[in-house]
């Protein structure tokens, strides 16, 4: 209360207000005697009239007496809204127009309460003139509102809002102002037009207003959602006289009556929107494009889009373009009391659906997958589905209900279109449920392609919505709880070969996705977490990751302590976005490799080749640079003693040296593991000379081969040099390594030569020629 200009004012009034209305409420309901509580919710005397017909007094049973009671709470809860004023503060500087918008919005708000709370007197004294006068100060002021609202949005909404909202709008009041002087001077055909026009752009007008304020940051989502819902009773009340009375059924005037009672969100939402002009601007928040679902196989999504358009090809066959016609209960309510300008909606839907209009909604929902589009397309088709279902359980014998097929109003049906067949009856095409089914299951299968991440839940929700749960739950009987598949931790790891089973286990993607997240430890899942419980919350992640939304992404991070750039690995395999994000970066990874490879093929091509001084039995230069994985490149034979290489020591020689060390059937050379090799093998029949020059390191070992099969090798790079052995021979060869390190200009920055002769020869002692003076 305290943050608002009149909150402790409004608060009294609205509490004030909503005491009368509980104390009236609990004598209805000990006495059913509701007439003073009708007449305080409503203010109308219009039951009045169906009391002094019977005689009878005016009661008001429990049900009527609760919805009473319930529409005083929102009145009440409206008083606060409207009386509050704006929140406390120094008023921001808006300039001009935005100063007059406010005012006259709260004149038009003024004038909303004078007539709510000055109806029944104007009824009770007979003064219906004052309508007329009022309704045309009103329109002025609405007028006016339309004009500033086009001046205050000019740099926040495009243009061609603008220009469409002014339009709409000064059509629509200036059509509210001449209908009020055309009823003072009894134009009724007049009146009829401008009243057509007024229905119709009023709406519009409102609508491109509200868009506008969804995207200006000085109202809250808040104000724009009651502008909605206001928007949505205003079509629930076909005519304006149902909040004071008519002519009809009593049921209908009490319904009626209730709507108008409860119609006190327009009020609020203009309240509200001037208020809010006044509050400091918040700092805009940049627009994102909507979420797209993924695209899903065609067959679907096709079947989706044809389904309605199969009971309208049959309806088109039979000379039918309706899809309803004149039958149910719906019809007969807009067409009796819903007004022309509401008929003339109805028929324009009722063409729509009935050629297969709804086909195109479908086909935008899934070309775009956007989920505002989804969500309010599925909506739609549901809604409809009910409406025709409605339709045709309420449906009539054409020739008993034809009769009042013609009107007040507006025809709208073409002369002729419906004409009874021999046996009296009248054929107004299929029945309206093959369009309902064909609507619902177009709705259930955009809800199974385009499902909806799951939303985080919100604390002051989770009460309610528990309750609501539990209360629900107390009904149902007692059933075993279906649960889906669960893929385990040991389900994710590769098979033991020595089992005779596959090395990789055979994983659906939706198991290689659950895998993913139960390996990465990123999100704890206890072990016997569904499948299909994993794969939600991955949805709802992939929904936060592709909406990149700063506030969500902290949110997430301060909440589970997830960073965004966590989830792109796991994510990958269900999110496209994150799908991407792992290409592109494997992509680039995969660039970076080819061009290293190929900045090492450059270098070792570019290194000096080896002339031997005599002739070996065969000379291998690896055309490919080669790698080790820690700088070992080793070769073990088997021997006698079936001795254990990792334990024979000869790690140790070899770092002594730096270089190459042996023992019977094990050979072992030393290089550095960050930098690419160069490898010249050769193998002579006789001892080579010794070379050391343009060689860093020139050592030479005796090694005993058993097999004669001597191939160095790296088993964990899967680095393997040709057989160094002279034809196969067995026995005794000398090995001489020569090492080489040399800078190069390019992405390597270095290499290194690697040159190994071996040939027959005695003698176990190692020889160095040469060694490096550093390394």
């Amino acid at each position: 209360m305290r943050r608002y200009r009149f909150g402790r004012i409004a608060a009294l009034i609205a509490l004030g207000y909503l005491v009368v209305v509980a104390v009236l409420g609990a004598f209805a309901l000990s006495t059913d005697r509701g007439d003073v509580l009708w007449t305080v919710v409503t203010r109308d005397s219009g039951m009045n009239w169906f009391r002094d017909l019977s005689g009878e007094a005016f009661t008001v049973s429990r049900g009527p007496a609760l919805v009473l009671i319930l529409i005083g709470a929102l009145q009440a809860w409206a008083l606060w809204q409207v009386l509050r004023g704006r929140a406390r503060g120094e008023l921001t500087h808006r300039g001009r127009k935005v100063g007059l918008l406010r005012l006259a919005l709260y004149l038009g708000v003024g004038y909303g309460l004078l007539i709510i709370v000055g109806a029944p007197l104007i009824l009770a004294l007979e003064i219906y003139w004052l309508w007329s006068v009022t309704g045309i100060v009103s329109g002025f002021v609405q007028l006016a509102i339309v004009w500033l609202f086009f001046l205050v949005l000019r740099d926040i909404v495009s243009r061609r809002l603008r220009l469409f909202s002014l339009v709409v709008g000064s059509i629509a009041y200036l059509s509210g102002i001449g209908q009020e002087i055309a009823a003072a001077f009894d134009l009724g055909a007049v009146a009829q037009i401008l009243t057509l026009a007024e229905g119709y752009g009023w709406p519009a007008w409102s609508v491109s207003i509200l868009t506008a304020q969804a995207r200006d940051p000085r109202w809250s989502a808040a104000t724009v959602r009651i502008g909605v819902i206001s928007q949505v009773m205003s079509v629930l009340q076909p005519n304006g006289f149902v909040s004071f009375g008519g002519t009809g059924f009593p049921d209908i005037i009490m319904v009626y009556t209730l709507l108008g009672a409860a119609s006190v969100l327009g009020l609020v939402w203009s309240a509200r929107t001037a208020h809010e002009l006044a509050n400091p601007v918040p700092r805009p928040v940049p627009r994102q494009a909507p979420a797209r679902s993924a695209a899903r196989w065609w067959p679907l999504p096709a079947v989706a889009v044809v389904l309605p358009l199969i009971p309208a090809a049959v309806n088109l066959a039979y000379g039918r373009y309706h899809w309803i016609g004149p039958r149910g209960a719906i019809e007969r309510f807009v067409r009796v009391d819903g007004g022309s300008e509401h008929a003339l909606t109805w028929l324009v839907l009722d063409v729509f659906v009935g050629v297969g209009g709804p086909a195109l909604l479908i086909l935008a929902a899934v070309l775009r997958r956007t989920r505002p589009l989804v969500r309010f397309t599925t909506p739609a088709l549901a809604i409809a589905a009910a409406v025709g279902f409605v339709s045709a359980v309420t449906a009539t014998p054409g020739s008993e209900d034809f009769g009042d097929f013609f009107y007040e109003g507006t025809q709208i049906y073409p002369e002729g279109l419906f004409t009874q067949g021999k046996n009296g009856e009248t054929f107004f095409g299929i029945s309206p449920l093959w369009y309902s089914a064909a609507l619902l299951a177009s709705a259930l299968l955009l809800l199974f392609l385009y499902p909806a991440a799951p939303t985080r839940r919100v604390r002051h929700r989770v009460l309610p919505a528990g309750l609501a749960t539990l209360v629900a739950l107390g009904f149902l009987p007692v059933a075993d709880q279906a649960r889906s598949p669960v893929t385990a931790a040991e389900d994710c790891a590769p098979r033991e070969a020595w089992r005779g089973e596959p090395e990789e286990p055979r994983l659906t993607r939706d198991q290689r996705l659950v895998c993913s997240l139960r390996q990465g430890n990123l999100i704890k899942f206890a072990a016997t977490t569904p499948d299909t419980v994993i794969l939600a919350r991955a949805r709802w992640l992939c929904g936060i990751y592709t909406r990149n939304d700063p506030q969500e992404v902290a949110r997430l991070r301060a909440t589970e302590g997830l960073k965004r750039d966590d989830l792109t690995y796991p994510l990958a395999e269900i999110c496209p976005s994150a799908g991407a994000v792992v290409k592109a970066a494997a992509a680039e990874r995969d660039r970076e490799i080819q061009e290293w490879q190929a900045d090492a093929q450059r270098m070792c091509d570019s290194s000096p080749r080896h002339r031997p001084l005599i002739e070996p039995a065969k000379a291998i230069r690896m055309k490919e640079p080669q790698g080790t994985d820690y700088g070992v490149v080793e070769t073990y034979e088997p021997t006698e003693d079936g001795g254990d290489p990792s334990e024979d020591g000869l790690l140790e020689q070899a770092q002594d040296d730096d270089l190459v060390a042996a023992l019977p059937g094990h050979l072992m050379i030393l290089t550095h593991s960050d930098f690419d090799l160069c490898v010249t093998l050769e193998t002579y029949t006789r001892r080579p000379p010794v070379e050391t020059k343009g060689w860093d390191h020139v050592a030479e070992v005796g090694y005993e081969s058993p097999t004669g099969e001597i191939v160095l090798r790296d088993d964990l790079s899967g680095t393997e040099f040709p057989d160094l052995s002279l034809n196969g021979r067995v026995g005794h060869y000398r090995i001489r390594v020569h090492y080489d390190w040399f800078r190069w200009k390019g992405e390597q920055e270095g290499g290194q030569r690697l040159l190994i002769m071996a040939f027959p020869g005695k003698g176990d002692k190692p020889i160095t020629y040469r060694k490096p003076s550093s390394r």
